[in-house]
């Protein structure tokens, strides 16, 4: 016997099935037939199927045929069974015929139970028979038990076995049957190639799909017009269109199909225009194109944007009647999707008098990718309504819209509903999950469903690792990175969140071998990578690096310039940027909104007011760009920083729209600025209105009472955060030394070097306190400082772990999570006069670059 291909047993063995029946004894000899009560629904003329008990079993089988071939079911399945003798061999494949044609799948297994139980082995026309009814109800492992027990296979044999395997998705079980059929000596028919040649094209394995092209031809089926759509499509499958294209032009005769499986061939790889010439060839030629034609076109057609051959075709499917069909009406709405037109795509939806699944799910993805997640979800719930069964499509695009509102509660019922259909096993199922998990900050949820993952790709592990970036554990997220680049390789988009993961923590070593890899893999100038290496490099203040790799980026697109503009307002270079801007300008680069959010971050940083205005009114009259809320921010921002808090006042009331929490903020840094209580409090109360759970905004509203010496409203305000919960992240600072990042969290006595740290801290503020400055400051009005509360003071631990561990003159680099308090700012001033090094500190706010006992900030706002 044949050992069966491997693959898990889907189904339980026949044999098992049949010991689960109670079989009814046969009646006794001298008893007749008649006595029993004949099924209802027999037909008076046909045979009676109740014979005497003499009667032979020519007789019954005679009965059981005409019962087949009059389509009564039932009845010839009681007569199997109540039989006592097996009937013969056309009585079986008659009923064999009969349960496939009904698709009768309980009636079929039953008897093939029956037959299995009294056959040892199948003949010929027998067993074809079962092979073909258990094929065609999916019973992959039911119909090798049969296979294996026919002494003698013929070409149909082998033919449904591979087709059977590989419909099931038994790709390579189907490619070796093939092979043992040609081992065994069987000369291969025109119906066996197209299943093989499909299945070629389902792993793709071109090499294989070769090696067959090559049989078809040895075989002298190289004429024949299926064999040859076939070959067709599993070269268009395998990804080689060119060798598709030689088979098609090369045909003698082609039908509607051949043309069908070129154009998609097109279509498949990414080649639309050659894909609609070719559809054009088509009617130029007379060919009749039919549903499929028009479908995979019209797709086509919105997949390139050119929405009037789209509407042509749209016109042209009228004409040919193929307007109401279900599937061209869901091309349409992919075609209308694809092409942003969602009101379009929503009156062919709603026009359609039947809708399938496919309908459903083109809509819920149209909305979310065309940036409509919450139409997404409520689209999925009429869909829920209507008692349409999702497919993993339906449930991949609606987790997306999950991920993109938050909708944590939606993403656990999607969650739950594809474990309970089976999707859970598909990556892209695992995957959405995954980013829905994450970006609705469950990452340990996203692990989860990670570690259970069967098999991973590269967007397995990109997902997970973005997680991370987006939950802010960055060290994970490179842990992550490295133990992926034993598994898989990384593509662009890994590339890019594992460098903002670096940025993140200013890992400059592991940012720099990351860059290494991007160099190795041939993929520098990808996609938005070369400007995640530009901004990785900004963020860690190295400025050489980022010109360098500024000035090797090619193509440098709006957002390159933008990146090195934020940069040098970061470094506190604003007439710089402002420079910088005019040679974008120079250049013919158009600037955007962005471009003008970073323009006026360097004017409100250095205090120029007037280069400010005329930035505000020139983005508008020069640039049509329409100002939005972040540019009024910066302007208030502007107006407050240099002490024009009523001009600041008053041009937030006059405002074309209505302002957010973050225009009112910096308002209230202004007012923190210069302690302005008063005016200071009206913007907290509009602040607090719009965003009353916000810790940022609380603390900025503590710095404000902190400033001015108001500790009995600093207590009220500390009271409402405990009260509502609203609770900052541990003070924490990263250094790289040495390519490792070390952390250190807030009053970390955890280090193993702690004690030398302490001592180097403890002899600087010895200097200090010489020099007449208190580095900590403690009153009897607080219990604590405001700055222990809100800065944390982490970045000291890191600077003087810094000191002690790399060698004298080099410079330190430190990333905060929290803004850098007065106090902090001056000890690092004293540090980097006092031991001759440049100290580079990226806080939530800006960066700082301490040299010779100055910074980069300009001691803007310590003062």
């Amino acid at each position: 016997m044949l050992p069966p291909p491997t693959r898990t047993q889907l189904n339980p063995p026949l044999l098992l099935i049949d010991s689960l029946r109670t079989p009814q004894p046969p009646p006794p000899a001298h008893r007749h037939l008649p006595t029993r009560k004949r099924p209802r629904g027999l037909s008076s003329t046909a045979p009676r199927a109740a014979a005497p008990a003499e009667a032979t079993s020519s007789d019954r089988s005679a009965a059981l045929r005409a019962l087949c071939l009059h389509g009564q079911l039932e009845q010839a399945l009681w007569l199997l069974e109540s039989s006592p003798e097996p009937p013969d061999e056309d009585a079986y494949v008659a009923l064999f015929r009969l349960c496939e044609w009904r698709r009768a799948v309980d009636a079929g297994m039953r008897a093939c139970a029956h037959a299995d139980a009294e056959h040892p082995s199948f003949g010929l026309r027998l067993g074809n028979a079962m092979l073909g009814m258990l094929v065609r109800f999916g019973e992959t492992w039911h119909a090798w038990r049969v296979f294996a027990k026919m002494p003698e296979r013929d070409v149909f044999s082998w033919n449904v076995m591979v087709g059977g395997y590989g419909k099931a998705g038994f790709l390579e079980e189907a490619l070796d049957l093939y092979y043992r059929m040609l081992w065994a000596g069987v000369r291969p028919d025109v119906y066996t190639f197209p299943c093989v040649l499909r299945t070629c094209g389902g792993i793709p394995d071109w090499k294989m799909g070769r090696e067959v092209h090559a049989h078809v031809l040895r075989f002298g089926f190289g004429a024949e017009v299926d064999v040859l759509n076939a070959l067709v499509t599993m070269y268009a499958k395998c990804g080689d269109v060119v060798a598709a294209r030689k088979v098609f032009d090369g045909m003698a005769v082609a039908d509607c199909i051949s043309w069908n499986a070129m154009i998609a061939g097109h279509f498949e790889n990414h080649e639309c225009e050659a894909g609609l010439e070719l559809f054009l060839t088509m009617l130029e030629n007379r060919v009749q194109p039919n549903l499929m034609t028009i479908t995979s076109v019209t797709v086509a057609s919105g997949l390139l944007s050119v929405i009037d051959f789209g509407k042509e075709m749209h016109g042209f499917a009228v004409k040919r009647g193929f307007a109401t069909e279900v599937a061209f009406c869901n091309s349409l709405i992919q075609m209308y999707t694809n092409l942003g037109r969602m009101g379009d795509a929503g009156k062919i939806f709603s026009r359609m008098d039947t809708k399938d699944a496919m309908s459903w799910t083109a809509m819920i993805s149209g909305y979310e990718k065309n940036g409509f997640p919450d139409k997404a979800l409520e689209v999925y719930a009429l869909m829920e309504l209507h008692n349409v069964s999702p497919d993993d499509v339906t449930i991949v695009s609606a987790l997306a819209a999950c991920a993109c509102l938050g909708r944590i509660d939606v993403g656990i019922k999607l969650h739950e509903l594809a474990q309970s259909k089976g999707f859970i096993r598909y990556i892209v199922v695992a995957n959405t999950l995954i980013e829905m998990y994450a970006k609705s900050k469950h990452i340990d949820k996203a692990i989860e469903i990670f570690r259970c993952m069967a098999e991973k790709d590269v967007v397995s592990w990109s997902s997970m690792i973005a997680g991370f970036c987006f939950n802010h554990r960055s060290f994970e997220a490179l842990y992550y990175f490295q133990h992926m680049l034993a598994h898989v390789k990384p593509n662009s988009v890994t590339f890019i969140t594992a460098l903002s993961a670096c940025a993140a923590t200013g890992a400059l070593r592991s940012g720099k071998e990351i860059h290494a890899h991007v160099l190795r893999s041939g993929i520098g100038s990808e996609g938005y990578l070369p400007n995640a290496l530009l901004d990785f490099y900004v963020k860690c203040g190295q400025t050489g690096y980022a010109w360098a790799q500024f000035s090797a980026h090619g193509e440098k697109d709006v957002v390159s310039w933008n990146i090195m503009l934020s940069g040098f307002v970061a470094h506190g270079h604003g007439d710089v940027a402002l420079s910088f801007f005019n040679q974008m300008v120079e250049i013919g680069k158009q600037p955007d909104e962005v471009t003008f959010i970073a323009l006026l971050c360097a004017c409100s940083r250095a205090g120029m007011v007037s280069q400010g205005w005329e930035l505000f009114h020139t983005m508008t009259e020069k640039y049509s760009i329409i100002q939005n809320l972040k540019h009024y921010a910066c302007m208030v921002d502007l107006l407050s920083r240099v002490g024009r808090l009523t001009e600041a006042y008053n041009f937030i009331n006059r405002m074309p729209i209505k302002p957010d929490a973050a225009v009112w903020g910096a308002l209230l840094n202004g007012c923190r600025i210069h302690r302005h209580v008063e005016l200071g409090e009206l913007a907290a109360k509009f602040i607090l209105e719009l965003e009353p759970n916000d810790v940022g905004y609380h603390v900025l509203l503590c710095d404000l009472y902190t400033d001015a010496g108001r500790w009995a409203q600093v207590a009220r305000v500390r009271k409402i955060m405990q009260e509502k919960g609203l609770e900052q992240d541990h003070g924490c600072s990263w250094v790289e030394v040495k390519g490792v990042t070390h952390a250190f969290l807030t009053d970390d006595e955890s280090h193993p070097q702690i004690k030398e740290i302490n001592a180097v801290l403890h002899g600087i503020y010895e200097r200090m306190k010489a020099s007449g400055f208190a580095p900590v400051d403690y009153s009897e009005d607080k219990e604590v400082s405001e700055d222990d509360i809100f800065c944390g003071h982490s970045e000291r631990l890191a600077v003087a772990f810094g000191l002690i561990n790399t060698t004298p003159g080099t410079s330190i680099s430190v990333t905060k999570n929290r803004y850098t308090c007065q106090s902090c700012h001056m000890i690092l001033k004293m540090i980097s006069n006092i031991v001759r090094r440049e100290i580079a500190v990226r806080d939530t706010k800006q960066l700082h670059h301490f040299k010779d006992g100055s910074c980069s900030c300009g001691d803007v706002e310590y003062g």
